[in-house]
């Protein structure tokens, strides 16, 4: 009797395209492993990332908003979701291999650090190199498990490091995910930014709608309709052009009237004092690092690790840090004079 496993691979022998990366063909690990008979190396992946610790604090972590008290406001986690979502449907359009495009996505923001990008551009400022790609790859390959890492397979880093649009995926696969990122958020942070009021529907140019749709629905929809009609059966994974210019326009727009608005830029100088503070406390004070983050220090060095410190956190728990260390507490006095 054939093993699931092997029954994966006839499927991807027989229904994926030649482009695609089939999981019998990767290249492996970092560190040999014994295999597992019903799932292939890239569904021990995505498994693995969902597993972990930091894709569980995803949920905490700035999109756009910070900290939003609302319920509906997209974070780190559901974008996630978005780009994965996304990513499998294109992937599945394409013939390309899900297993390997929902793992990409499933990691790639993985090291992303609290306050969204304002966050990363903070600890870039501060660190002199920071960038949550390379951080999301550090998170699999070093500070998972305590700093044993997940070992992934490399296809699976590969795509993480290079889902940025300057990135240059190996494989379709990681271009699937590169794409759905950047589809996935102009079109929920567009949405949010309305459901806060800093935006209308008809503030979106005619001339970006008029071609991508008034809806997220549509606009997605729009985009992953693109990609399938220029790229089936291609080596490549790209929209056309039309529909390519309109998103890159959309982008901009978002840019202009969200992103860096004056409003987001006074939270963002509040964000920066709060790390800044945060960061020059624990490279003073390495030894009051989670244990976990001590013992990497002498390995790796104290602005790397306070790097890690920071940026593994949820907004909440770098807000509830800075006030166990930098707030005063009042003193409780018992009134024994009765």
């Amino acid at each position: 009797m054939k093993t699931l496993k092997q029954r994966t691979y006839e499927i991807e022998d027989n229904f994926l395209s030649s482009y695609a990366c089939k999981s019998q063909n990767t290249i492996g690990r970092e560190r040999e492993e014994p295999p597992c008979d019903m799932r292939t190396e890239f569904q021990r992946n995505r498994d693995r990332i969902i597993y972990c610790k930091a894709f569980r604090r995803l949920k905490n972590k700035t999109q756009v908003f910070f900290s939003p008290e609302g319920d509906h406001y997209i974070t780190r986690l559901t974008h996630t979701l978005d780009v994965s979502q996304i990513a499998r449907s294109i992937a599945r359009a394409l013939a390309l291999n899900e297993d390997l495009t929902e793992a990409i996505a499933l990691g790639h923001d993985l090291g992303h650090t609290p306050f969204g990008h304002s966050g990363e551009r903070i600890l870039n400022k501060l660190t002199g190199g920071f960038k949550h790609n390379v951080q999301s790859v550090r998170v699999v390959e070093v500070l998972e498990k305590d700093g044993a890492g997940l070992n992934l397979t490399k296809e699976v880093r590969d795509g993480i490091l290079n889902h940025p649009k300057s990135g240059t995926p190996a494989t379709l696969e990681g271009r699937c995910v590169s794409l759905a990122d950047r589809i996935a958020y102009i079109n929920h942070d567009l949405d949010d930014a309305i459901r806060a009021g800093i935006l209308t529907v008809k503030d979106v140019p005619c001339s970006i709608t008029n071609v991508l749709g008034k809806s997220s629905r549509e606009r997605i929809n729009t985009a992953i309709s693109s990609i399938y009609r220029t790229s089936y059966g291609k080596n490549y994974v790209e929209m056309d052009k039309t529909v390519e210019q309109s998103s890159e326009a959309l982008r901009s727009f978002m840019f202009e009237r969200v992103y860096f608005t004056e409003s987001a830029q006074g939270e963002e100088q509040r964000a920066e004092r709060m790390l800044t503070a945060l960061y020059e406390y624990f490279i003073d004070n390495c030894s009051s690092l989670p244990d976990t983050y001590v013992k990497l220090v002498e390995k790796y060095g104290k602005k790397q690790v306070v790097s890690d410190y920071l940026s593994s956190m949820t907004d909440r728990y770098a807000v509830y840090i800075f006030n166990k260390i930098f707030v005063p507490k009042g003193w409780t006095f018992i009134d024994e004079s009765n």
